[in-house]
């Protein structure tokens, strides 16, 4: 009998540290470089996020953060940055010892987003939480994929945004940038005799497209101050289903 209970007590111990970490890793202090960082890092499990690049920047990784941005990452216990942004080495730099800095892949292709969701989830101990919004990634992603189908539009896509082209269930004509397009490109893409030209806000061509005879549709990367990744697809979509009329 002694031996039993003896098991018992070891088994509620065990369940009970296990719940422990769990609550720990998902109450961690996240410090996202942009709402695209934050976006994977919602998706992920992490719950107490903060941003250090204000909305309404419209190319995040020129932005140079204050001392107050850096006192955040000071208290972090995770930094999340994107190699291209200019102020990672400041990020890193700021860190505290006890952050972990993980440099995270931004792309809002499919699987690409869900491979980094999970190895986000890995770090902060909530793979279950990544599981489970991966599942409803999947359906929602398919809805907005159906929702779309059948306009069948030439696309030709900057080249961050190509992934908008394929919810749109299309491959694209051409790419361009990320550099704005030369005239000799300009040419090349004119050529494809596109419907729609897909820009991307923090990249904008403008008006060095206006030479191709076609309508242009500006994708947006990054989630809203709400960091929803799925929001931020639901967003392109009505913007791409407008253009399509």
């Amino acid at each position: 009998m002694k031996t039993i209970l003896l098991a018992a007590a070891v088994l509620l111990a065990m369940t009970g540290c296990g719940q422990t970490t769990d609550t720990k890793s998902g109450g961690l202090k996240v410090v996202a470089a942009s709402s695209w960082e934050a976006g994977f890092a919602k998706a992920a499990g992490a719950a107490d996020i903060t941003v250090i690049v204000p909305p309404g920047v419209n190319h995040a990784p020129d932005y140079d953060p204050k001392p107050s941005d850096l006192a955040k990452v000071a208290e972090a216990d995770v930094v999340l940055y994107a190699a291209f942004e200019g102020f990672a080495g400041k990020l890193k730099e700021a860190a505290g010892s006890k952050a972990k800095v993980i440099e995270v892949a931004l792309d809002n292709s499919p699987d690409k987003v869900k491979a980094e969701v999970t190895r986000l989830a890995g770090e902060f101990g909530t793979a279950e939480a990544a599981k489970t919004w991966t599942a409803g990634f999947d359906t929602e992603y398919a809805a907005l994929k159906q929702k779309l189908a059948g306009k069948s539009p030439v696309i030709v896509s900057q080249a961050f945004v190509v992934w908008a082209a394929d919810m749109a269930g299309v491959q694209p004509a051409g790419v361009y940038g990320p550099q704005p397009p030369t005239a000799a490109q300009l040419a090349e893409l004119a050529a494809k005799k596109p419907t729609l030209i897909l820009d991307n806000s923090a990249m904008p061509a403008g008006e060095t497209l206006s030479n191709v005879q076609a309508k242009r549709v500006v994708i947006n990367n990054f989630p809203g101050d709400d960091h929803d990744l799925i929001g931020m697809y639901k967003a392109n979509a009505d913007t791409l289903l407008k253009a399509l009329g």
